[in-house]
């Protein structure tokens, strides 16, 4: 079984190495291709405006300067002899819950696989509380990386979807068990908008992530990992709300 692995932490972080470890107990035939420097919050971005550069940093390993979907594409394209059997995303440093998953190159690299009819998974590792730095633990990822993705190598997956994983802020040990949930929705905006000036005397603004809240009041993935559990969510390409045709059809009579 091929494995492409990438993220969106870049090509150096800890979280794909972390990956790697996971995947290579599923299989000896395993790529890298991976963005040259972090690229969190880029979304399904493709890069238009500028060329992108392909660097090779061992056989099997190499680095793009560009988005998670550049990475992606860029590895069936011009850096696999053939197209992988699954495509794995992360472990990302952080949560990809809720409705972050619309901002999460994470996520939109696992998309990527999933548009090019590859079987597609994202990962992520959750933690407890801002300002971490890169003390951040991957334990939960470590123990339980593997556990989870083996049930889902020959699941079913329905056509243009994929499936999103994370794992809560915990040891391995004290993870309570693996839910498969649907996407939640957090209740406030995101975080804030932090000001600051520099030396020159002009100010900037460095959006924060802190403080984001949410109800976990049904059987969502934000309530799975508030409970200790890791979350297994089926997310589909599909935005159309279908309930919605008929309605606005109307507006529009021929």
């Amino acid at each position: 079984m091929r494995i492409l692995l990438t993220n969106d932490d870049g090509i150096h972080a800890p979280g794909l190495d972390v990956l790697e470890a996971i995947a290579r107990q599923l299989s000896d035939d395993i790529w890298i291709c991976a963005p040259a420097e972090e690229q969190s919050g880029a979304g399904h971005s493709l890069t238009l405006t500028r060329p992108v550069r392909l660097r090779q940093h061992d056989a099997r390993r190499f680095s793009v300067t560009g988005t998670p979907t550049d990475s992606v594409t860029m590895a069936l394209r011009k850096v696999l002899p053939a197209a992988p059997d699954l495509i794995l995303s992360g472990v990302n440093r952080g949560a990809n819950l809720g409705d972050d998953v619309t901002y999460s190159g994470t996520v939109s690299a696992a998309m990527e696989g999933t548009l090019a009819g590859i079987r597609s998974i994202a990962l992520s590792q959750v933690y407890a509380r801002e300002g971490v730095g890169d003390d951040v633990s991957f334990d939960a990822a470590t123990t339980w990386g593997a556990r989870v993705i083996r049930p889902l190598l020959d699941a079913p997956f329905a056509p243009r979807t994929l499936v999103n994983i994370n794992f809560p802020p915990l040891s391995g040990a004290n993870v309570e068990g693996i839910r498969v949930v649907r996407q939640g929705f957090h209740d406030y905006a995101r975080g804030s908008v932090v000001q600051g000036t520099d030396p020159r005397g002009y100010d900037y603004y460095w959006f924060g992530l802190h403080g984001i809240e949410h109800t976990p009041g049904h059987a969502t993935d934000l309530e799975a990992i508030a409970d200790g559990f890791i979350s297994v969510t089926p997310l589909q390409l599909d935005l159309t709300h279908e309930a919605s045709l008929a309605t606005l059809a109307q507006r529009f009579p021929a």
